[in-house]
């Protein structure tokens, strides 16, 4: 009689499969939590390292144009012209609370392309006139697809040949400005693609710090240019004093003598920037129900600010 033996083959069983996969389902699906928080973590991250390296580039250029800034005493000439103009068209109707078209005379170390002192474009003199605008448009193309759109920065710059020729010595600097062109230059507008600066800057602000003499006293007040409370909409500097662009004296040493003005000079300039990040841009371009307390909150929880106050010469 013969023994025969069988080799039994145990497969799993369906509670253990159940629990396999159950197990492996927790596992994968705290794998793409965590993988999803660490991908949003890099992407803030860069947003708001890209966001601080264009407010750092902005604010830079900007604090070495007032750094080296013109203006005489004695005259009726404007040396400083500065308004809010908020853009009007930004994103499904939205308007940034505050963008300034800032013009002024500057020693700007970039002037004829930075090639100082090179005789085939230098054409002497070290006074040039520089400008900032604000407004929201493809900074590339420039077209009306809303696709592209941002808010973007300008800054252009009239070489000395040509500010000595056009702007210098004007009662109003603001049309020389803007239709003067330098040679070699594609056109006069300041919102042409050669004079971008810096993309997503939601907000644009400056608060002048100006001194004048009270009796012996010397006495500084800070005018910022806006719609906010204590704001004027406009400044201008002149080699006679400053104005409220409407001939009334600025908010701060309303009342002053007219020696009073005369003898104000500015201090400072404070600079701030709210920079959006790309994310941020994307959804006000997407979204209609961003009006509001509602867009205020968006705007503070996807933008950064950044500010520097610059010290002016003669200060």
């Amino acid at each position: 009689m013969k023994n025969l033996s069988t080799n039994t083959r145990r497969g799993f069983t369906l509670i253990e499969l159940l629990v396999a996969m159950t197990i492996t389902t927790i596992i994968i699906t705290v794998l793409v939590s965590v993988t999803a928080m660490a991908l949003d973590t890099w992407n803030r991250s860069r947003a708001e390292i890209k966001a601080a390296r264009q407010a750092k580039s902005m604010i830079d250029t900007m604090a070495r144009d007032f750094e080296s800034i013109v203006s005489r005493k004695g005259n009726a000439f404007e040396w400083l012209y500065a308004k809010s103009n908020p853009s009007s068209d930004g994103p499904r109707g939205s308007t940034p609370p505050n963008g300034i078209d800032l013009i002024f005379f500057s020693a700007a170390t970039d002037r004829y392309e930075g090639r100082i002192g090179d005789s085939t474009i230098d054409k002497g003199g070290d006074v040039s006139t520089v400008g900032y605008k604000l407004t929201y448009k493809d900074p590339i193309a420039g077209e009306d697809n809303d696709q592209y759109k941002t808010f973007v920065l300008y800054r252009k710059i009239v070489n000395p040949n040509v500010t000595f020729e056009k702007i210098l010595g004007q009662a109003s600097i603001k049309t020389p400005f803007e239709t003067a062109v330098n040679t070699g230059d594609t056109g006069a507008d300041i919102d042409n693609e050669v004079n971008f600066i810096c993309e997503n800057v939601y907000q644009f602000k400056t608060t002048f710090h100006i001194r004048f003499t009270e009796g012996t006293t010397s006495k500084t007040v800070r005018v910022p240019v806006g719609h906010g409370a204590n704001s004027v909409k406009n400044i201008s500097i002149k080699g006679v004093g400053m104005t409220d662009n409407n001939g009334e004296n600025i908010t701060g040493i309303t009342g002053a003598t007219g020696a009073q003005i005369k003898s104000a000079h500015l201090a400072a300039v404070d600079i701030s920037i709210t920079v959006l990040s790309d994310f941020g841009i994307q959804q006000m371009r997407m979204r209609s129900d961003l009006t509001g307390t509602k867009l205020e909150e968006f705007i503070a929880e996807h933008s950064y600010q950044y500010s520097k106050v610059v010290q002016l010469p003669g200060s």
